[in-house]
């Protein structure tokens, strides 16, 4: 049984899903589902983002202009809808790496402080 205490993956993913996946398209255009592999594959299993997550995102993000979508054919001859990054969105994944960087720092110096001081 897992502990309530314990935040789950979806939590700790909420507010970087949409860093993760424009740091995914930078690789190349991908389709949803393709999206939602290669996060899990490059986190070595940690993020298994599941599709109710993923596409309210990619929709977020295809109105900010951070995305585009283009239909093409997928690995097994279906139609999909792929996506790729727009010089905004490397633009907006600079922005939030940087906060991330920033963020994470700060976070780190607060746990090193509390485990000094204990």
């Amino acid at each position: 049984m897992t502990d309530p205490a314990t935040p789950s993956r979806a939590e700790i993913l909420q507010g970087t899903l949409e860093m993760l996946t424009l740091k995914a398209l930078t690789l190349q255009p991908m389709h949803g589902w393709g999206i939602s592999i290669r996060l899990r594959q490059i986190s070595g299993d940690v993020f298994d983002v599941n599709q109710g997550s993923l596409y309210p995102a990619l929709q977020r993000m295809l109105r900010r202009g951070w995305i585009r979508a283009y239909y093409g054919d997928s690995e097994n001859n279906r139609r999909a809808r792929y996506y790729e990054i727009t010089r905004d969105g490397r633009r907006q994944l600079e922005e939030q790496m940087a906060e991330w960087d920033h963020a994470s720092r700060a976070v780190n110096r607060v746990l090193r402080f509390a485990t000094q001081g204990a």
